[in-house]
């Protein structure tokens, strides 16, 4: 049975109690110490308090512990399951059969792969058919296509010395361009000289006619150039 608090008003009244009330009577204990302690000491309540906290730091580290231990499983499951294995074990005895069939019908199949194909039809099932027609299409085009994707791949490996020579070429032609160009304007001012030759000679002719009439100059010689006199 739990003692009774001394401290406690309501409580009957013991020795204790008895012997504190006289110290009170006579002033040597005052009410508010008495008050003071009956409180609990604070350091243990530190104490308590500091215990639960480990204990749930401690629970803490578990369940992080426990969620490493999921994620490592969930990330080995296709290696170390039991239900993974299974179903790569069944794979492999598929292929292990599969190959088994092929090594016994070995000789047959190489007949087989002797013989050629020509003229003979494979069987297709209705639902592809149309299917089939868009394939052949496909093939047409790239049977049409191949020796142009064939010239390709034959010129990757010189598509380095190509791009040389079409910079070499495309410069030439800038220099023919630019002397083209110069050539033209030299074209058009020799035109213009010769409009302006042309226009002056009946002019001239006109003069020579006149000195001739008055007995100026006397006839040119037949391989004089008649612009020099």
């Amino acid at each position: 049975m739990e003692a009774a608090n001394p401290w406690d008003e309501a409580s009957a009244p013991n020795a204790a109690r008895l012997l504190l009330g006289r110290f009170v009577a006579s002033g040597l204990v005052t009410q508010e110490m008495l008050n003071i302690s009956k409180k609990s000491a604070s350091c243990f309540v530190n104490f308590s308090r500091l215990q639960q906290i480990t204990n749930i730091q401690a629970e803490i580290n578990q369940k992080n512990l426990e969620i490493e231990l999921l994620r490592l499983e969930k990330d080995t499951a296709d290696v170390v399951h039991p239900s993974f294995l299974d179903e790569k074990c069944h794979t492999l005895q598929n292929m292990n059969n599969h190959l088994e069939a092929v090594l016994k019908e070995k000789r047959s199949l190489r007949q087989r792969l002797l013989k050629p194909m020509c003229q003979e039809n494979l069987p297709i099932e209705s639902v592809y058919h149309r299917y089939m027609v868009h394939l052949l299409e496909m093939a047409v085009t790239f049977i049409e296509k191949l020796e142009t994707h064939l010239e390709t791949i034959r010129n990757i490996p010189h598509l380095d010395a190509n791009l040389k020579k079409m910079s070499k070429a495309l410069a030439k032609m800038n220099i023919l361009v630019t002397e083209t160009e110069e050539l033209a304007e030299n074209i058009l001012k020799w035109r213009e000289q010769q409009k302006e030759v042309s226009s002056c000679i009946p002019q001239i002719l006109a003069e020579e006619n006149d000195l001739h009439k008055h007995g100026i100059i006397t006839p040119s010689l037949p391989f004089t150039s008649k612009v020099h006199v």
